[in-house]
């Protein structure tokens, strides 16, 4: 019998017009666990290099994580990966909601789409009837819009909608795909559209076997209570209210400069005003006790959602103000819009257009206030028309093909991928390891468990560290009671954190969990739910796998590893890994430099950052060092034989 996870994976070939239940391997789980980690090995086995994002043979991989669909709170956010064709690199996007334990309640870890369809279609499971069914009827509606279709055609409420509106029909780099008030986005939903797939809509209603139920249900309820009763998403809402940070260091980067000393007591209040009279709810998503997604209905326009600072890139785009981002807001979701990418896109484009490179011919009738001009670019982009059809393809290819110097107004892209907005002084070392090195292409992915500035004095750094549960070990107590200012700390402290970082993005994208109650939270201290010490009971709980933080700390590198190791079959390289030029006012190539090749060694990368086969055999990943090997990629050099090692686990 299989615990936690229903051993099934779910195939679907849209040229074919196929439906396959295939029974997974177990010790797969062991290794990988589920969510990215799990997607990632499928698409290492059955994507190579050679085949381009927009082929039929490109995969559309969602994946629950193994904690979903158990009483564990806050374990809701299913893992969409492919290949992106605005990077040609492994594109990762989390969606929460109610998709994911779905997907396990009607009998499936994985759904794997392959092919395309002749004409736009829709995908329905009910726990074993699994149909490809037409969707014309649904051609260029939005996202809620097509859910709520489907329920009334499917007479079924609890039915789960995942789906793409506008954007994605017309293969927009920049779609996302929607479910309820929640997205996939970072360039998935181009993908789901270039395979005429509308939406999936599933319905489960089976049974999760669980290995030791009544000991994971007593540690699930006090979880509960502690989620609940905790500041943990209270200090975020907090946050997202008092938004001084952002606003403050906002940045366009060349051409348009940031509002400097922006935010103020009277902006916040009247803000706050704006959020509190239009909210017509909070809501949470699956088995999670905070109310922490913001519902809001302004008068004439569609309810949508939100979570934190998705809300304000429209009006920091824009220089408007909040009520901008609402109006705005909830049009670009239901046309399925990545909200982070979107308006910089625009933002673009209005910069060129006030430089000159683009001019009246090339966008005819665009409004003289910066608000308006907005709601005329998102309409060519969705729609592909006109200067939309290159915007559509992100800021890097559109600077490309736009030219007569456009291309020196991409300053806010990491490996074609746009990064969050802001301008800081000296740059944080960590953080420059991870908009380097990170390759899930936004920093909210990859950050979160270590603070983010340090503290003025010893006594409020020994406060926060007294009631600091997550570290997994307490030498990072010591690295934030020394640590003094930004720049300055040891290269091999940064790295390790860094690595903490990554690893509790990487655990959760693999269990499922919610960072706003692990990976993210840690870095404002207490005690925080979910850590490297407490995930491995609740795994052992859920699947009966024996597991340790430091087996699951062997999981992460193992899934991290992997993940690297696509996108450097795929031609990642060193030369690639570099942050916005202006990301930070004061910078020190050489610094950042060694500091690169240190973190490199760290991993157990070489000095172009390709894993070495020695880490590849340590994670048991020698099938990939053997790869590597015979396409040239590494050389025996490279230390050890892959091959010795990949022999003897398949013996195992």
């Amino acid at each position: 019998m299989r615990y936690g996870e229903t051993g099934v994976n779910l195939e679907i070939d849209l040229s074919r017009g196929s439906v396959e239940k295939v029974e997974t391997d177990p010790r797969l789980t062991e290794l990988f666990l589920g969510g990215q980690g799990t997607a990632a090995k499928t698409l290492w086995d059955r994507v190579p290099p050679e085949v381009e994002p927009f082929s039929p043979d490109n995969l559309l991989i969602f994946t629950a994580g193994i904690l979903h669909s158990t009483p564990v709170p806050g374990a809701n956010r299913v893992a969409v990966n492919t290949f992106s064709p605005q990077t040609n690199l492994m594109s990762h996007s989390l969606m929460g909601g109610f998709f994911g334990p779905e997907m396990k309640h009607a009998g499936y870890d994985q759904i794997i789409i392959r092919g395309k369809a002749q004409k736009l279609v829709y995908l329905y499971i009910n726990n074993d009837k699994v149909e490809i069914r037409d969707a014309s009827h649904l051609q260029g509606k939005g996202t809620t819009e097509t859910g709520d279709v489907l329920k009334k055609e499917l007479k079924d409420d609890k039915v789960q909608v995942a789906a793409i509106g506008l954007a994605g029909e017309n293969r927009v780099y920049m779609a996302s795909i929607d479910h309820g008030h929640s997205s996939a986005a970072r360039g998935v939903g181009v993908i789901m559209g270039d395979k005429r797939l509308k939406a999936i809509a599933i319905r489960g209603t089976k049974d999760i076997n669980i290995a030791h139920p009544a000991e994971l249900f007593e540690a699930s309820m006090k979880l509960h209570r502690q989620i609940a009763d905790s500041d943990g998403c209270g200090d975020w809402m907090a946050y997202d209210e008092d938004d001084s940070f952002h606003h403050n260091h906002f940045a366009w980067g060349n051409a348009r400069t940031r509002r400097k000393n922006f935010w103020s007591k009277e902006l916040e209040e009247r803000w706050r005003n704006i959020k509190y009279d239009n909210m017509d709810r909070q809501t949470s998503c699956y088995n999670c006790p905070k109310n922490c997604r913001n519902v809001i209905k302004m008068p004439g326009k569609k309810r949508f959602g939100y979570k934190c600072y998705g809300k304000d890139t429209y009006h920091m785009a824009a220089f408007k103000e909040l009520d901008f981002s609402y109006d705005i807001l909830g049009i670009a979701q239901e046309y399925g819009l990545d909200s982070y990418s979107t308006p910089q896109v625009m933002a673009f484009a209005i910069e060129l257009y006030e430089a000159g490179i683009l001019t009246d011919k090339d966008m005819p009738g665009l409004p003289a206030d910066s608000g308006d001009r907005f709601y005329y670019l998102m309409e060519k982009i969705v729609r592909r028309e006109g200067i939309g059809d290159i915007l559509a393809d992100g800021v890097s290819h559109a600077a490309i093909r736009i030219g007569n110097g456009a291309e020196a107004y991409d300053h806010n892209t990491t490996k074609k991928f746009e990064q969050l907005p802001i301008k800081l002084g000296k740059v944080n070392l960590a953080y420059f390891l991870m908009i380097a090195t990170g390759e899930k292409m936004s920093i909210t992915q990859i950050e979160g468990s270590f603070p983010q500035d340090p503290m003025r004095t010893m006594e409020e750094r020994q406060k926060f560290v007294d009631n600091w549960t997550s570290p997994p070990d307490d030498k990072f107590k010591d690295y934030f009671l020394n640590w003094e200012k930004r720049d300055v700390m040891s290269n091999q402290a940064f790295c390790e954190i860094v690595d903490w970082n990554e690893a509790m993005h990487y655990i959760d994208d693999a269990t499922g969990l919610c960072g706003f109650v692990s990976s993210f939270r840690g870095q404002f201290g207490g005690d925080v739910a979910y850590n490297i010490h407490n995930i491995p009971a609740l795994i052992e709980g859920a699947t009966g796998i024996e597991m340790d933080k430091e087996k699951l700390w062997e999981v992460f590198q193992r899934n991290r590893t992997l993940v690297r190791a696509i996108n450097v079959r795929r031609g990642l390289r060193r030369k690639d890994e570099r942050p916005p030029e202006d990301h930070w006012a004061v910078r020190d190539e050489e610094k950042e430099q060694q500091l690169l090749s240190e973190y490199y060694e760290f991993k157990g990368w070489n000095e172009d950052g390709i894993p070495t086969l020695d880490m590849l055999d340590k994670l048991g990943l020698g099938y990939v060092g053997e790869d590597l090997l015979e396409r040239g990629i590494l050389t025996d050099n490279d230390t050890i034989s892959a091959k010795e090692t990949s022999a003897a686990i398949d013996k195992v």
